[in-house]
């Protein structure tokens, strides 16, 4: 019944969609034109604009950061974006080639849905994505909303998170008579990495473009270390070198757009290799010889998305994905019979969706979002599952706006059909979940340079076990119940533009309370690809977030610009009262964590100053000193500067420090990261 419903739904908007455009078409083409209609072709006009989302407005949580602001930051991965994000938590496992994976609020990675140019990036196998296999060099905004965002016209699938990180590649501009826009640049650094990309575009009519991009990363990854043999100052140290952190990625993708007064779209293919080592746990006295496990990566996948304006208060949109990805996962040393371990993983995902929003009212929108969802996995193991899960999302949305008020709901139904081919079996679940938001500006009568507002936030949210958590053979739980999620925000925005020599000032500050019933929690045991499963059965999770950016004009062409996070996480297991671990921190989650950044930009050089730190934060369950992660602070500094070119070119030259004092830490237990490190970028654009 509930899959009729679902159907229905779906042929319902795409019946209302075609209608429309048939009408549209018999208007257009039975209309007769009159006899001294004169038809006058002008000359074209281009007017280019960077959209920008205004955060303080949004009634969740939002962090944004644009492609300016990305340039500033010491980074060559989306996670090194994130750091400097408050209420994230990037778990690294080392280095440039370590798996990473993004945790907001410690709610754990396979919260946070990761949205590509719009349709969500999925893996079914654990649920966490690898944001380490997203480059910089096509990226043109990255933005980080808690509960959801205030857009309600979006897939179903991007409200069925906790969060939402959503990263947004560069859409090609043109200048008048321009055909062909581009860069070239190269990135090296320590420990002999090599990072080369190019970016080219081309404009092949009025209505279509064409962009394409590669980039290529290769390092070492042998960065040097301390050892630590006991926790005393006067215990045994040695120096040692990473071993097994070598990689090789290779990524590339191709979109072509098109657009015109009523429609527009894109297809994207999108290409990912990666082969890497997997740097294992520091073992005392075995540090030359523990690490041999590789991991070979590929992620393959076609998108499409297609919006089309059907009237003034009409709009539909169609998103579509076919994704495969290949896993082989080898252990030559692996302490079995046969002495080696060696699997392979396939998985496939058929998405569609369908989404139809109506504006009845000037201040009203209504949305309605449907998605269909195929995922299939096989693998090379004896007594393998081989699972299949089909799953229809839809939502129903509204959004009311004036200039004092923004109000937004959401009901998010979710219906789950689990079949494993090996065994016959079938697992369904149903769940109905609710989001509303708001945010008001309490004093209509301020100045329209000065917006102080309150936004409040209420989410269910319900978290399917993935693939691993149910099936896999060493880690896997059929019994495992699903996480069940309740998140309540209450916060403020302050912004304040144009007062003499402060150019803005924002700042956004919020409390929040997650409670998590079942929590699925995972973290890796000898390397980063053989994981442990724990389910606690309640964790309270009470935070406060702080952030805020100031940009000061000191004179003509000379600005300085302060950014700031702070982040209180106590994320504690309340299961069991007489458990050894009650009201005890989870693992790897800091109670306190931060980040700074200060940027001097002039008409001759831009100079760069960043720090994350963190807290201490505890390697197991329980909170005694022995499981105790010491505190860490990162430092780095650039310095870089754009020369001007003729023809509208440019070259941009970039050097960084990384961790500029050398601190020796761990963001995971036994898994050392690099200390000091330079790196080098030169950037040709025409």
């Amino acid at each position: 019944m509930f899959a009729k419903v679902h159907i229905l739904l779906l042929s319902l908007m795409l019946t209302i969609a075609f209608s429309a455009t048939a009408n549209d078409y018999v208007v257009k083409h039975t209309t007769e034109e009159p006899a001294d209609t004169m038809v006058r072709e002008l000359d074209e006009v281009v007017v280019t604009a960077e959209s920008k989302t205004n955060t303080a407005v949004s009634t969740a949580p939002l962090q944004l950061k644009t492609k300016i602001d990305i340039e500033a930051l010491p980074a060559i991965q989306v996670s090194d974006v994130l750091k400097h994000l408050s209420g994230v938590s990037i778990k690294d496992y080392g280095g440039i080639g370590g798996l990473k994976t993004v945790s907001v609020r410690s709610l754990g990675a396979a919260h946070t849905a990761v949205s590509y140019d719009g349709i969500t990036v999925a893996d079914g196998q654990n649920g966490q994505i690898d944001i380490s296999r997203f480059s910089l060099d096509n990226v043109n905004s990255i933005e980080l909303s808690n509960g959801q965002g205030d857009n309600i016209f979006v897939p179903a699938r991007s409200m069925a998170s906790a969060a939402v990180l959503s990263i947004q590649t560069t859409k090609p501009t043109f200048n008048k008579n321009q055909k062909v826009t581009g860069s070239v640049s190269f990135r090296g650094g320590s420990f002999t990495t090599l990072n080369p990309a190019f970016f080219l575009a081309a404009r092949l009519s009025k209505k279509l473009s064409l962009s394409v991009n590669a980039d290529y990363l290769f390092s070492k990854g042998d960065y040097p270390y301390t050892l630590h043999y006991g926790s005393a100052d006067n215990d045994s140290v040695s120096n040692e070198r990473r071993q097994n952190s070598n990689v090789s990625n290779l990524h590339t993708e191709a979109t072509l757009f098109g657009s015109d007064s009523v429609n527009e779209g894109y297809f994207k293919a999108y290409y990912y290799r990666s082969n890497r080592g997997l740097p294992g746990a520091t073992i005392f006295y075995n540090t030359s010889s523990f690490s041999s496990q590789r991991l070979n990566e590929q992620v393959a996948f076609a998108q499409g998305h297609y919006n089309r304006h059907l009237t003034d208060i009409w709009d539909f949109q169609l998103n579509a994905k076919y994704n495969f990805s290949y896993t082989h996962y080898k252990d030559p040393a692996a302490l079995n019979s046969a002495g080696i371990e060696e699997n392979h993983y396939r998985q496939n995902e058929y998405y569609l969706n369908a989404a139809a929003q109506v504006r009845p009212l000037q201040n009203l929108a209504v949305s309605l979002s449907t998605d269909g969802i195929v995922t299939t996995m096989n693998a090379d193991i004896v007594n393998f599952a081989r699972p299949v899960r089909t799953q229809w999302l839809s939502a129903l949305s509204l959004k009311y706006v004036r200039s004092w008020v923004t109000l937004v709901g959401t009901a998010i139904f979710n219906a789950v059909w689990d079949y494993t081919i090996a065994d016959n079996t079938t697992t369904n679940r149903f769940k109905c979940s609710p989001y509303i938001s708001a945010s008001f500006k309490p004093f209509a009568t301020l100045k329209e340079d000065l917006d102080l507002r309150f936004r409040i936030f209420y989410k269910n949210i319900y978290r399917l076990p993935t693939f691993n958590d149910l099936y896999y053979g060493r880690v896997g739980n059929r019994n495992l119940k699903p996480e069940d999620t309740n998140q309540i925000n209450i916060g403020m925005t302050y912004a304040l533009t144009n007062k003499s020599f402060l150019s803005s000032l924002l700042v956004s500050a919020d409390i929040y309370h997650n409670d998590v019933t079942d929590k699925i929690v995972a973290y890796p045991t000898k390397n980063v690809f053989t994981w442990t499963m724990l389910n606690y059965g309640h964790v309270s999770i009470c935070g406060f977030d702080l952030n805020a950016d100031i940009d000061l004009e000191l004179y003509k062409g000379y600005h300085i610009e302060f950014a700031t996070t702070y982040t209180y996480n106590r994320a504690v297991n309340i299961t069991d009262r007489k458990s050894a671990d009650y009201k005890h921190q989870i693992p790897y989650t800091p109670r306190i964590s931060g980040s700074a950044n200060a940027i001097l930009r002039t008409p001759y050089v831009n100079i760069a100053y960043s720090l994350i730190w963190s807290g201490i934060r505890y390697a197991v369950n329980q909170n005694y000193a022995e499981n105790r992660l010491p505190a860490y602070c990162d430092h780095s500094l650039t310095v870089s500067h754009d020369f001007r070119l003729p023809n509208s070119q440019s070259l941009a030259l970039a050097l960084e420090v990384i961790n500029l004092t050398n601190t020796n830490y761990e963001v995971i237990r036994y898994f050392p990261m690099p200390g000091r490190q330079f790196r080098g970028s030169l950037r040709y654009n025409f």
